[in-house]
């Protein structure tokens, strides 16, 4: 009985914190994160503000916690491409897709730009920025060394550099994409990453 009881709190708190981090997520993007209060964030998620310190301590501590889920979410994405298509045209073109299409992708960047921005302006949230970066560009040099074993090819440059680069493409792409779609097609984005892996 005192496990069930253990395991619905648990359940609870996941809940609540999964709530509040949608809520943060959307209104963040939407509206900023300094026109954004606590109250808004609790509000959204239909818990209380207690609630919100109680899990992350502040709207600070909330950010830290979206950066993470948004790290494992963007390194998902990133990496799928790679691995659920034979042509490698096709990966590049799910990958670049994966964060422009639809309302997902338009909330992401949003997002990632508003992260980016407080980011630069305060190293409290700038040093996790720069560790979530370092990580999403380890995995996707993973993924590039996996696969240029797959394909029998050679990177040009080492995997680290060249993730570098291929996240450069994609965040740069996907910003302009955001205001003019179509003068950033996927055919020139993926002409560019191919450039860059050395095809």
């Amino acid at each position: 009985m005192k496990a069930e009881v253990t395991r619905t709190q648990d359940q609870r708190r996941a809940d609540t914190r999964a709530r509040l981090i949608d809520a943060a997520s959307d209104l963040f993007a939407r509206k900023g994160f300094h026109a954004v209060s606590a109250e808004a964030v609790s509000a959204a998620a239909d818990r209380t503000t207690g609630a919100l310190y109680n899990h992350f301590g502040g709207k600070e501590g909330l950010l830290l916690a979206l950066l993470e889920v948004w790290k494992d979410q963007a390194a998902t994405d990133l990496l799928a491409g790679f691995g659920e298509m034979t042509e490698l045209d096709d990966r590049l073109a799910a990958v670049y897709e994966a964060i422009t299409d639809g309302n997902r992708g338009a909330s992401w960047l949003l997002l990632e730009m508003e992260l980016w921005l407080h980011g630069a302006r305060d190293p409290h949230i700038g040093g996790p920025l720069a560790r979530r970066y370092a990580g999403i560009r380890s995995l996707l040099a993973d993924g590039l060394t996996d696969w240029a074993e797959l394909a029998g090819v050679s990177l040009r440059r080492s995997p680290e550099h060249t993730a570098v680069a291929v996240l450069g493409v994609l965040i740069g792409c996907a910003i302009q994409h955001r205001l003019d779609p179509p003068a950033v097609e996927s055919r020139a984005v993926v002409e560019s990453l191919r450039d860059l892996l050395g095809l």
